[in-house]
């Protein structure tokens, strides 16, 4: 199997990251010099894949516009002489074959992702969720989609975190295959204490069979009277084969202020422009608290 499609589920509104996203998607919100979107584009690219959707909503058209062609922008960039400019404004929209489709209601990530069933059709496929910005030597995407074609089945990308914490994914069910990868035998949504199977977390990185759809296209509400993508793939493995990797990488959730705001400073800390700037500043500021 090879994956050459990616999903990338966008349709979110953002309440964690208010008041500014009451008006800008928070998926555009700015990691130091570009839209955070723009690094979850670029892992897929460099993951192999070549047509990627985002899934949106109504209110976030300002995506569809940062990649596409900006005519008047670069003539007058140009015209000034500025053509390493041009080159950067033109090669957002170069990246990748990139095309919307919206989630007209809130009905969760499962639902989200049965809406690009036609988009994929009988392919395998990789989604890449919009508030986890994964910073690996090999890309996340990429370490899942080798599993996947080795393997020929699903693979969702997973780390151990917390007990605390897991509450607010999900919780595996998992064998040992090898060194990282895991056959999934169980997925549970945001378990109760009493529900952990283990301390591994599915976090925003899959690559999945078409198999999927058919079972979101009925799948009924679960927890928070959402479509949840882990009670599909809960279903799935006792289809198919379901399997974990255990990823390589550090992921950042992006979706709330300390997230954000940690992953806007280790990028700084590492841009090639100001990371030296940055050090001086942060060394600064610890040195007068």
């Amino acid at each position: 199997m090879k994956i050459k499609k990616a999903i990338i589920p966008a349709a979110g509104l953002g309440t964690r990251m208010l008041p500014a996203t009451k008006t800008i998607p928070k998926e555009m919100l700015p990691i130091v010099d570009k839209p955070s979107i723009q690094y979850i584009i670029e892992e897929a690219v460099a993951s192999g894949i070549e047509d990627i959707l985002v899934v949106t909503n109504r209110a976030k058209s300002a995506m569809d516009d940062y990649f596409d062609y900006h005519p008047e922008l670069e003539e007058r960039l140009a015209r000034a002489g500025k053509h390493a400019e041009v080159d950067i404004v033109r090669r957002t929209a170069d990246m990748a074959n990139i095309f919307y489709v919206r989630q007209k209601e809130t009905k969760g990530l499962g639902h989200a992702i049965w809406r690009a069933k036609h988009f994929v059709g009988n392919e395998p496929f990789a989604v890449l969720l919009g508030d986890d910005i994964m910073h690996a030597q090999k890309p996340v995407t990429k370490q899942l989609v080798e599993i996947a074609e080795e393997y020929d089945c699903s693979v969702v990308g997973v780390q151990r975190v917390s007990r605390q914490a897991i509450a607010k994914y999900c919780t595996l069910g998992v064998t040992p295959v090898r060194e990282r990868c895991y056959d999934v035998t169980k997925l549970i949504e945001k378990p109760r204490p009493d529900q952990v199977i283990s301390d591994f977390a599915i976090l925003g990185r899959y690559v999945l069979t078409p198999g999927i759809f058919d079972i979101l296209e009925s799948l009924p509400a679960g927890y928070g009277g959402e479509v949840q993508l882990t009670d599909g793939l809960n279903i799935l493995c006792g289809k198919e084969r379901v399997m974990a990797y255990d990823f390589i990488g550090k992921r950042y959730d992006t979706g709330n202020l300390k997230g954000y705001l940690e992953v806007v400073v280790d990028f700084a800390l590492e841009h090639e422009e100001i990371s030296d700037w940055m050090k001086a500043f942060i060394k600064n500021k610890a040195e007068n608290l």
